[in-house]
């Protein structure tokens, strides 16, 4: 079943009184429990359309269909984690993952429960009485996808979580992350820049080409879980989506973006 569809996407943007054409006609359909990875050259718009979908940017033309039904603002089934996280330092641990929930009007009990059972997930219950300011940036990500999660979204939105984090501590969260979809069944789009990254994630990776940027190809992962990034397996399918993103970076190089 078809979760969602974007249908043409256009966005410019004004550089100094000048429109520059960023995403031109993307079109993307992302099926229920499909985890799909975004990637593409530097400033290629990954994250532009990513906001799109959120309902954080508005496109020119073209249409973000969720469910068959037109969304062009955000909404609680579209929750976003970002790269640093946005948590409120000034907060415990249970109380930014039950933030949300509390400005939705959830009965404190049911917070509560709500957010164990994310936070035990994410091995994080001997910490929520902690500030978040006394965690690890890993441990961070933990509480904002956990954070997520407990607003059971129709999808959740991920913008380069892992970008910050030293590549130990990413492994790990590489083998959580799947194992945590895999028990939710969530609908699950990231924008990553890394290309082993998406292909240890992802069931389908859809590749943008260079500005003006729309989807080039879409390569579909099918390989057992959960992936270890080391497994030498899945280097045949680096290799693919690197082919395609060659003349990609070439075209970037020429026009000194």
């Amino acid at each position: 079943m078809t979760k969602l569809q974007a249908r043409n996407i256009v966005k410019h943007f004004d550089h100094n009184g000048t429109p520059i054409l960023a995403l031109d006609g993307v079109n993307l359909d992302v099926e229920e429990g499909d985890f799909v990875c975004l990637v593409g050259p530097s400033g290629c718009g990954k994250s532009t359309f990513l906001n799109i979908i959120a309902g954080l940017e508005k496109p020119d033309s073209g249409e973000i269909l969720l469910n068959g039904k037109l969304i062009d603002t955000p909404g609680p089934d579209r929750t976003m984690v970002f790269q640093e996280g946005a948590l409120f330092p000034w907060l415990k641990v249970v109380d930014n993952v039950e933030f949300g929930l509390k400005i939705a009007g959830i009965p404190k009990e049911e917070r509560r429960q709500i957010s164990k059972r994310y936070l035990d997930m994410m091995q994080l219950e001997k910490f929520s009485e902690s500030y978040t300011y006394q965690l690890s940036t890993g441990m961070k990500q933990r509480v904002a996808i956990a954070r997520a999660l407990a607003m059971d979204p129709e999808i959740l939105l991920m913008d380069e979580p892992f970008a910050a984090l030293d590549s130990q501590t990413r492994d790990l969260l590489f083998v959580e992350l799947q194992l945590i979809w895999e028990r939710t069944k969530k609908t699950i789009i990231f924008v990553t820049h890394n290309i082993a990254e998406s292909v240890v994630l992802g069931s389908k990776v859809a590749i943008f080409k260079h500005r003006p940027s729309r989807i080039k190809k879409e390569i579909v992962i099918d390989y057992r879980r959960p992936r270890l990034a080391e497994d030498e397996n899945l280097l045949k399918y680096q290799h693919a989506i690197i082919q395609e993103l060659k003349n990609e970076v070439i075209e970037q190089k020429k026009s000194g973006d």
